[in-house]
């Protein structure tokens, strides 16, 4: 299987390859495999939500 670098990951989903490395330590992404100081990606991978935005998404005012 071939796997995708955090930069091209980060061009596809139109973030920086530091965010997409931060998602891949945090977990919130599955699938990744972690080389050296490298992340690699499963190509089908997808974009995890943003948990900042729920509240938006469904009209909830924050305090």
């Amino acid at each position: 299987m071939e796997f995708l670098t955090t930069k091209q990951v980060a061009e596809l989903w139109g973030i920086s390859p530091r965010r997409v490395a931060i998602l891949c330590a945090q977990g919130r992404i599955p699938g990744v495999v972690k080389v050296g100081k490298t992340w690699f990606l499963p190509p089908d991978v997808k974009k995890p939500t943003d948990p900042r935005m729920l509240h938006r998404d469904i009209g909830i005012a924050e305090k």
